[in-house]
Protein backbone atom coordinates (compact mmCIF):
# COMPACT_ATOMS: atom_id res chain seq x y z
CA UNK A 1 0.00 0.00 0.00
CA UNK A 2 1.22 3.75 -0.68
CA UNK A 3 2.08 5.09 2.24
CA UNK A 4 -0.76 8.04 2.77
CA UNK A 5 1.33 10.91 3.75
CA UNK A 6 3.28 10.13 0.72
CA UNK A 7 -0.17 10.37 -1.61
CA UNK A 8 -0.44 13.55 0.36
CA UNK A 9 2.35 15.12 -0.26
CA UNK A 10 2.16 14.47 -4.22
CA UNK A 11 -1.47 15.61 -4.27
CA UNK A 12 -0.30 18.81 -2.36
CA UNK A 13 2.66 19.71 -4.43
CA UNK A 14 2.34 22.38 -6.67
CA UNK A 15 0.77 21.27 -10.23
CA UNK A 16 1.37 22.83 -13.24
CA UNK A 17 -1.80 21.80 -14.81
CA UNK A 18 -5.27 21.75 -12.91
CA UNK A 19 -6.70 18.26 -12.49
CA UNK A 20 -7.69 17.31 -15.99
CA UNK A 21 -11.19 15.78 -13.93
CA UNK A 22 -12.48 19.07 -12.96
CA UNK A 23 -15.76 19.71 -14.78
CA UNK A 24 -15.80 16.13 -16.45
CA UNK A 25 -18.79 16.13 -14.29
CA UNK A 26 -21.10 18.23 -11.71
CA UNK A 27 -21.57 17.64 -8.28
CA UNK A 28 -24.87 15.75 -8.52
CA UNK A 29 -23.82 13.13 -11.30
CA UNK A 30 -22.57 9.64 -10.14
CA UNK A 31 -19.40 8.36 -11.41
CA UNK A 32 -17.19 5.26 -11.15
CA UNK A 33 -14.98 4.70 -8.01
CA UNK A 34 -16.14 5.23 -4.14
CA UNK A 35 -18.50 8.37 -3.65
CA UNK A 36 -17.70 10.78 -0.45
CA UNK A 37 -20.72 11.47 0.36
CA UNK A 38 -22.16 13.97 2.77
CA UNK A 39 -25.12 12.74 4.99
CA UNK A 40 -25.65 16.03 6.19
CA UNK A 41 -26.47 17.80 9.80
CA UNK A 42 -28.57 14.73 11.09
CA UNK A 43 -32.46 14.15 9.93
CA UNK A 44 -32.46 11.59 7.49
CA UNK A 45 -34.58 13.20 5.24
CA UNK A 46 -31.61 15.69 5.07
CA UNK A 47 -29.66 13.71 2.97
CA UNK A 48 -29.30 14.25 -0.41
CA UNK A 49 -31.45 12.43 -3.50
CA UNK A 50 -28.18 11.25 -5.01
CA UNK A 51 -26.50 10.51 -1.51
CA UNK A 52 -29.26 8.15 -0.85
CA UNK A 53 -29.93 6.20 -3.88
CA UNK A 54 -25.82 5.70 -3.59
CA UNK A 55 -25.85 4.47 0.21
CA UNK A 56 -29.05 2.25 -0.74
CA UNK A 57 -26.92 0.42 -3.52
CA UNK A 58 -24.09 -0.08 -1.49
CA UNK A 59 -22.71 -3.37 -0.47
CA UNK A 60 -20.27 -1.86 2.09
CA UNK A 61 -20.36 1.66 4.05
CA UNK A 62 -17.68 3.20 5.64
CA UNK A 63 -19.23 5.60 7.78
CA UNK A 64 -18.56 8.38 10.77
CA UNK A 65 -19.61 6.64 13.31
CA UNK A 66 -22.03 8.40 16.37
CA UNK A 67 -21.99 11.44 13.73
CA UNK A 68 -24.16 9.95 11.52
CA UNK A 69 -27.32 9.28 12.95
CA UNK A 70 -27.91 5.52 13.09
CA UNK A 71 -31.61 6.50 12.11
CA UNK A 72 -30.53 6.84 8.60
CA UNK A 73 -27.89 3.87 8.98
CA UNK A 74 -31.21 1.83 9.63
CA UNK A 75 -33.20 3.46 6.75
CA UNK A 76 -31.30 3.50 3.91
CA UNK A 77 -28.39 1.03 5.05
CA UNK A 78 -30.10 -1.48 6.41
CA UNK A 79 -28.75 -4.36 2.91
CA UNK A 80 -25.27 -3.40 3.30
CA UNK A 81 -22.21 -4.06 5.70
CA UNK A 82 -21.53 -1.03 8.09
CA UNK A 83 -18.15 0.15 8.81
CA UNK A 84 -17.49 3.11 11.72
CA UNK A 85 -14.61 5.04 10.75
CA UNK A 86 -14.29 6.12 14.66
CA UNK A 87 -10.60 5.11 15.94
CA UNK A 88 -9.27 3.54 12.25
CA UNK A 89 -6.30 5.59 10.62
CA UNK A 90 -5.56 5.97 6.91
CA UNK A 91 -3.32 2.73 6.94
CA UNK A 92 -6.53 0.68 7.84
CA UNK A 93 -9.65 2.67 6.29
CA UNK A 94 -7.61 2.92 2.83
CA UNK A 95 -7.09 -0.65 2.10
CA UNK A 96 -10.53 -1.48 3.66
CA UNK A 97 -12.18 0.35 1.21
CA UNK A 98 -9.71 -0.62 -1.73
CA UNK A 99 -9.89 -4.28 -1.07
CA UNK A 100 -13.61 -4.15 -1.10
CA UNK A 101 -14.11 -1.77 -4.39
CA UNK A 102 -11.74 -4.19 -6.31
CA UNK A 103 -13.72 -7.53 -5.05
CA UNK A 104 -16.06 -5.94 -7.17
CA UNK A 105 -18.18 -4.58 -3.84
CA UNK A 106 -20.01 -1.19 -4.38
CA UNK A 107 -18.68 0.93 -1.56
CA UNK A 108 -19.57 4.56 -0.33
CA UNK A 109 -17.72 6.27 2.65
CA UNK A 110 -20.31 8.23 4.57
CA UNK A 111 -19.22 11.60 6.28
CA UNK A 112 -21.41 13.72 8.35
CA UNK A 113 -22.54 17.19 6.92
CA UNK A 114 -20.71 18.04 4.04
CA UNK A 115 -17.20 16.36 3.05
CA UNK A 116 -16.25 20.02 2.13
CA UNK A 117 -16.11 21.44 5.85
CA UNK A 118 -13.88 19.81 8.26
CA UNK A 119 -14.36 16.26 6.89
CA UNK A 120 -10.96 15.32 6.12
CA UNK A 121 -12.07 13.50 2.70
CA UNK A 122 -9.34 14.64 0.98
CA UNK A 123 -6.63 12.75 2.48
CA UNK A 124 -8.62 9.63 2.20
CA UNK A 125 -9.52 10.07 -1.23
CA UNK A 126 -5.86 11.19 -2.47
CA UNK A 127 -4.37 7.84 -0.88
CA UNK A 128 -7.37 5.79 -2.68
CA UNK A 129 -6.76 7.31 -5.82
CA UNK A 130 -2.78 6.78 -5.47
CA UNK A 131 -3.93 2.78 -4.96
CA UNK A 132 -5.89 3.03 -8.49
CA UNK A 133 -8.80 3.60 -6.53
CA UNK A 134 -11.36 6.23 -8.50
CA UNK A 135 -13.13 8.40 -6.10
CA UNK A 136 -15.97 11.65 -5.75
CA UNK A 137 -17.52 13.97 -3.74
CA UNK A 138 -21.48 13.97 -3.05
CA UNK A 139 -22.02 17.44 -1.43
CA UNK A 140 -24.31 17.40 2.08
CA UNK A 141 -26.13 19.75 4.08
CA UNK A 142 -23.82 21.24 6.76
CA UNK A 143 -24.88 21.63 10.22
CA UNK A 144 -24.60 25.49 9.77
CA UNK A 145 -27.32 25.37 7.45
CA UNK A 146 -29.69 22.95 9.30
CA UNK A 147 -28.97 25.33 12.81
CA UNK A 148 -30.08 28.66 10.65
CA UNK A 149 -33.39 26.74 9.62
CA UNK A 150 -34.06 25.44 13.51
CA UNK A 151 -32.73 29.50 14.28
CA UNK A 152 -35.61 30.69 11.81
CA UNK A 153 -33.35 32.51 10.38
CA UNK A 154 -30.82 33.21 7.72
CA UNK A 155 -26.96 33.31 7.84
CA UNK A 156 -26.95 36.45 5.83
CA UNK A 157 -29.48 39.43 6.41
CA UNK A 158 -29.63 42.65 4.83
CA UNK A 159 -28.48 45.52 6.63
CA UNK A 160 -27.12 42.99 9.90
CA UNK A 161 -24.67 40.14 8.24
CA UNK A 162 -23.18 40.35 4.68
CA UNK A 163 -20.69 37.61 5.64
CA UNK A 164 -20.50 34.42 7.12
CA UNK A 165 -17.73 32.33 8.66
CA UNK A 166 -17.08 29.14 9.20
CA UNK A 167 -14.11 28.64 11.83
CA UNK A 168 -13.24 26.68 14.63
CA UNK A 169 -11.62 27.53 17.96
CA UNK A 170 -7.77 26.87 19.16
CA UNK A 171 -7.14 23.59 20.86
CA UNK A 172 -4.96 20.40 20.31
CA UNK A 173 -5.34 21.06 16.60
CA UNK A 174 -5.21 24.49 16.06
CA UNK A 175 -3.02 27.12 17.27
CA UNK A 176 -3.95 30.12 18.87
CA UNK A 177 -2.53 32.29 16.20
CA UNK A 178 -4.54 30.56 13.71
CA UNK A 179 -7.46 31.38 15.78
CA UNK A 180 -9.98 34.07 14.39
CA UNK A 181 -12.98 34.29 16.10
CA UNK A 182 -12.28 37.49 17.56
CA UNK A 183 -11.37 38.86 14.10
CA UNK A 184 -14.72 37.71 12.62
CA UNK A 185 -16.66 39.10 15.18
CA UNK A 186 -15.01 42.33 15.38
CA UNK A 187 -16.02 42.78 11.70
CA UNK A 188 -19.65 43.64 12.81
CA UNK A 189 -21.42 42.22 10.07
CA UNK A 190 -20.28 38.67 10.10
CA UNK A 191 -22.06 35.28 11.12
CA UNK A 192 -19.70 33.72 12.59
CA UNK A 193 -20.06 29.66 12.88
CA UNK A 194 -18.31 27.82 14.96
CA UNK A 195 -17.56 24.09 14.33
CA UNK A 196 -15.48 22.07 16.41
CA UNK A 197 -15.85 23.95 19.96
CA UNK A 198 -19.01 22.84 21.94
CA UNK A 199 -16.21 22.06 24.84
CA UNK A 200 -14.37 25.22 24.18
CA UNK A 201 -18.08 27.44 24.18
CA UNK A 202 -17.06 28.96 28.14
CA UNK A 203 -13.50 29.67 26.81
CA UNK A 204 -13.94 31.37 23.50
CA UNK A 205 -16.16 33.21 25.26
CA UNK A 206 -13.98 34.69 27.84
CA UNK A 207 -11.08 35.36 25.12
CA UNK A 208 -14.13 37.59 23.16
CA UNK A 209 -14.86 39.63 26.42
CA UNK A 210 -11.37 39.92 27.44
CA UNK A 211 -10.61 41.46 23.64
CA UNK A 212 -12.89 44.12 24.07
CA UNK A 213 -16.26 42.67 22.09
CA UNK A 214 -19.64 43.50 23.28
CA UNK A 215 -20.87 40.94 25.81
CA UNK A 216 -24.49 41.74 24.17
CA UNK A 217 -23.54 39.93 20.89
CA UNK A 218 -26.27 37.82 20.36
CA UNK A 219 -24.78 34.24 20.10
CA UNK A 220 -26.75 30.72 19.78
CA UNK A 221 -25.90 27.43 20.52
CA UNK A 222 -27.65 24.44 18.38
CA UNK A 223 -26.93 21.36 19.73
CA UNK A 224 -27.37 17.92 17.49
CA UNK A 225 -29.17 20.45 14.71
CA UNK A 226 -31.83 18.37 12.72
CA UNK A 227 -31.52 15.51 15.22
CA UNK A 228 -34.69 14.27 17.61
CA UNK A 229 -33.21 15.17 20.56
CA UNK A 230 -32.00 18.97 19.11
CA UNK A 231 -31.55 21.91 22.35
CA UNK A 232 -31.29 25.34 21.16
CA UNK A 233 -29.60 27.76 23.91
CA UNK A 234 -29.31 31.16 23.21
CA UNK A 235 -28.25 34.12 24.97
CA UNK A 236 -24.98 36.40 24.54
CA UNK A 237 -21.16 36.35 25.07
CA UNK A 238 -21.49 37.59 28.18
CA UNK A 239 -23.91 34.62 29.22
CA UNK A 240 -23.84 31.51 26.61
CA UNK A 241 -20.49 30.04 28.11
CA UNK A 242 -22.33 29.51 31.56
CA UNK A 243 -25.82 27.99 30.12
CA UNK A 244 -23.70 25.51 27.45
CA UNK A 245 -21.79 24.45 30.59
CA UNK A 246 -25.26 24.16 33.15
CA UNK A 247 -26.43 22.31 29.66
CA UNK A 248 -23.68 19.81 29.85
CA UNK A 249 -23.02 19.45 26.09
CA UNK A 250 -19.40 18.88 24.84
CA UNK A 251 -20.00 18.02 21.35
CA UNK A 252 -22.08 18.21 18.83
CA UNK A 253 -23.37 21.65 18.90
CA UNK A 254 -22.78 24.36 16.43
CA UNK A 255 -22.18 27.95 18.08
CA UNK A 256 -23.64 30.99 15.91
CA UNK A 257 -22.11 33.88 16.90
CA UNK A 258 -23.80 37.61 15.75
CA UNK A 259 -26.94 39.39 15.39
CA UNK A 260 -28.23 37.13 12.49
CA UNK A 261 -28.62 34.63 15.34
CA UNK A 262 -31.20 36.90 16.51
CA UNK A 263 -32.96 38.26 13.75
CA UNK A 264 -31.93 41.61 15.05
CA UNK A 265 -33.01 44.83 12.90
CA UNK A 266 -32.38 43.51 9.89
CA UNK A 267 -33.60 45.69 6.42
CA UNK A 268 -35.52 44.98 3.86
CA UNK A 269 -33.85 43.21 0.98
CA UNK A 270 -33.32 45.10 -2.81
CA UNK A 271 -35.03 41.92 -3.90
CA UNK A 272 -38.61 42.23 -2.98
CA UNK A 273 -39.26 46.04 -3.10
CA UNK A 274 -39.48 46.73 -6.53
CA UNK A 275 -36.27 46.80 -7.19
CA UNK A 276 -35.77 43.91 -9.69
CA UNK A 277 -38.63 44.77 -11.38
CA UNK A 278 -37.16 48.27 -12.28
CA UNK A 279 -36.71 49.43 -15.84
CA UNK A 280 -39.28 46.76 -16.77
CA UNK A 281 -42.90 47.65 -18.53
CA UNK A 282 -45.50 46.18 -16.17
CA UNK A 283 -47.29 44.21 -18.44
CA UNK A 284 -43.73 42.27 -18.52
CA UNK A 285 -43.66 42.38 -14.71
CA UNK A 286 -47.65 40.77 -14.71
CA UNK A 287 -46.36 38.02 -17.11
Amino acid sequence: MTDPQDAIDAAAAPATERDSRVAERTAGEKGEGIPFIGAGPGDPGLLTVTGRELVEDADLVVHAGSLVNSDLLEEYCADAEQVSSIGKDLEELVPLMRDAYEAGRTVVRLHSGDPAIYGAALEQMDALEHEGVPTYIVPGVTSAFAASASLRTQLTLNGVANHVAFTRPQGKTLDPADDHIGEFVEMGDVTTCVYLGTHAVAETMDRLLEAGHDPETPVAVVYHASWPDEDIIEGTIATIGERVEEAGYRASALVVIGDAARKAGYERSYLYDGWANRGTDESEADD
